[in-house]
């Protein structure tokens, strides 16, 4: 595991150095720079030794010092890749460097490599013989890679922070990414907050010729759903165990020793029992908890308790009050990069691993797998079967009624067939993205959580009607894309490309990296992921039991309370925090003057969403949580433009 950067074009010797020392916490371990022989090309990165701790060395070459790579992830079928390309007479100098293996793929493959690996990636090769750079991201999004390019320069880096390094980077806002951030709580897909600088989004690739300065990015996997039918509920269970337990199999492959983040959720629990089962007799777990009494609803760490009995794990935890996350905010908002309105229990989950262990498993994933946090729920009601029955004989009513009910109706085919028996298998849920395609953006559920587009354009933001994009717009066109075959498939295939790859995914490789740890997904391994999404959604998921399937493949591995207990999500108390402790850090930066000031939000939004939130007449807990860490966001990478972690704390800013 590492950090990467690269730079080709004109540049000054010391260049690639600030960038690769910008993001020494994702390596500590070691480090490396390559220069290409006419110094129009610089790699380098910082190495979190983790596989062939005596080899591995990076930036490394082929045998014929003409192809150069620097890697961050972890290819986790690396030695069968190795042992079928010694068979092909390829011969390896390292013991077990799964960088090596790419370097000997890309040889006998070429770009086409990338459908051989199974992990979590993101490199760029240099081939002085094509005069070409290639990159590419895994297909979840796991690891990172953040690009720059003009006046026939490219700069790519794991983390925004390194091309800010940069002296010809600006850093201006980009205003489309701060308004779908407002809806969202984080910045989606391939733009980031500065403009000119783009994400590799996941399951891509680019080539960047370096004669005619052209990058070419381009689409190498995406989410699929080839449902297969014939099998029943207990196939489904069964094949489900037999994928999971070779998933955790293989994404637990590491030199060094391995720890669980153990949430008490069904996921992380289920990844510590199938750990178990593969015979690990050492499994340390750390949960996190809360210790007022007010605090108790977020609190899991009876549940984590149970699970770390049941396994006898190795069992620590971490118990947050205010003042700790006071302290450490800055520091946080330095790592993330970008503006981040989520919760932030991950980074003293991963902190405190970090003591013990370079490699962390965490249950990221299993949601999106199975059910989607019941999104698809929300507008489910009685009068949407009636709107469905009615659609026989008078059609479009029918299709207008449920376009304007759009998100409910992956629930109906679990029951509506009893109803509708003139509806053929296939038949009206096969069309039915079709007709819901116009409402899909503006029914996800973030729009009604959070901020509406019509309320971002009246109450938050400065910016004129025309300068941006609806959110929803931007969710509609990735739902249209997926051609997904129902509206849960679909919903999947937007929070993958969004909210998975660029929330939970995000926040988990900064929080790990932050204190140099390895956090690996067991859930995302892409055939797992494949093998899931084969499942006819109506199996793989239940309105009324998100994930009764996963329960039936794992449910004999954790105890009862587990898979009995209502979904949670792994957040902080923030909504008595700011009312609290948090309360002088919101007036001060949320305050009118300032955002008249600042010019990108409504001044007005103090006394919309602000005010009433802190003397608890109303509660807009993420509608002010998100704009307070854009403002700190704000205060650290644009006003002050910071080149290093803060060392000024919350106090210098009230």
């Amino acid at each position: 595991m590492c950090g990467i950067v690269a730079l080709a074009g004109r540049q000054e010797v010391e260049w690639i150095s600030r960038m690769n020392g910008a993001i020494v916490h994702r390596g500590p371990d070691d480090q490396g720079v390559y220069r290409s022989p006419d110094q129009s090309v610089s790699l380098a990165m910082r190495r979190l030794s983790i596989l062939d701790l005596e080899g591995g060395h990076q930036p490394m070459s082929d045998a014929s010092g003409q192809i150069w790579i620097v890697f961050n992830g972890e290819i986790f079928n690396a030695p069968e890749l190795r042992s079928q390309l010694e068979g092909q007479g390829h011969r390896f100098r390292t013991k077990n460097s799964d960088t090596e293996v790419l370097l000997q793929l890309y040889q006998e493959k070429g770009t086409a490599f990338l459908n051989d690996l199974n992990g979590m990636f993101a490199f760029v090769i240099h081939d002085q013989r094509k005069n070409l750079l290639f990159g590419a991201r895994d297909r979840m999004g796991i690891k990172p890679l953040y690009y720059w390019q003009q006046g026939g320069r490219l700069a790519c880096a794991s983390e925004l922070k390194a091309l800010l390094q940069l002296p010809f980077i600006p850093r201006n806002i980009d205003t489309q990414s701060l308004f779908h951030y407002m809806t969202l709580l984080y910045v989606p897909d391939q733009s980031s907050i500065m403009q000119g600088v783009f994400r590799l989004p996941p399951g891509h690739r680019f080539v960047y010729d370096l004669e005619h300065s052209l990058l070419r990015v381009e689409r190498y996997w995406r989410l699929t759903f080839p449902t297969i039918q014939n099998r029943s509920e207990d196939e489904w269970a069964e094949l489900l165990r037999a994928e999971l337990r070779s998933a955790v199999k293989r994404w637990a492959l590491s030199d060094v020793d391995i720890a669980c983040s153990l949430s008490g959720g069904l996921d992380s629990s289920a990844i510590v029992g199938l750990l178990a089962e593969l015979g690990y007799k050492k499994i340390r777990t750390y949960s996190l908890g809360f210790l007022g009494d007010q605090e108790q609803s977020w609190n899991e760490t009876d549940l984590a308790r149970q699970v770390a009995r049941r396994w006898g794990t190795e069992h620590h935890e971490h118990f947050l009050e205010p003042r700790e996350l006071l302290q450490d905010l800055l520091t946080m908002v330095w790592h993330l990069d970008e503006p981040y309105g989520g919760g932030l229990p991950s980074w003293y989950v991963f902190r405190e691993m970090s003591k013990d262990v370079k490699v962390a498993l965490t249950g990221t994933g299993g949601d999106e797998l199975f059910g989607n946090y019941g999104k698809f729920r929300t507008y489910e009601e009685d009068s949407i079967v009636s709107a469905a029955v009615s659609f026989r004989g008078r059609h479009q009513a029918g299709a207008d009624a449920l376009a304007r009910l759009s998100a409910s109706v992956a629930g109906l085919t679990e029951y509506l067939p009893s109803f509708c028996p003139w509806i053929g298998k296939g038949r009206l849920f096969s069309k039915l993205p079709h007709l819901l395609s116009e409402a899909f953006g503006r029914h996800y559920y973030a729009n009604f959580i959070y901020l509406s587009d019509e309320q971002k354009r009246q109450s938050v933001f400065q910016i004129t009607n025309g300068a941006v994009q609806d959110t929803a717009s931007y969710l509609q066109k990735i739902y249209d894309a997926s051609m997904a075959p129902d509206l849960r498939s679909g919903l999947a295939a937007v929070d993958f490309r969004t909210q998975l790859a660029e929330e939970f995914l995000f926040m988990t490789d900064r929080f790990s990296m932050a204190h140099s740890l390895e956090a690996r997904v067991p859930f995302l391994d892409h055939l797992l992921v494949e093998k899931v999404f084969s499942i006819p959604s109506s199996v793989r998921t239940r309105s009324t039991d998100l994930k009764y399937l996963l329960k039936r493949a794992v449910g004999d591995l954790l105890p009862p309370d587990v898979l009995t207990a209502p979904k949670r999500g792994f957040v902080i108390p923030i909504e008595l925090w700011l009312r609290g402790e948090l309360r002088p850090l919101a007036e001060h930066l949320l305050n009118p003057q300032r955002l008249q000031r600042q010019g990108l939000f409504r001044p007005q939004f103090y006394d919309h969403f602000v005010r009433p939130h802190l003397e608890g007449r109303s509660t807009f807990t993420w509608q002010v949580w998100a704009a307070l860490m854009f403002q700190l966001w704000h205060v650290v990478f644009i006003e002050e433009k910071q080149m290093e972690v803060p060392t000024y704390d919350w106090r210098t800013l009230c």
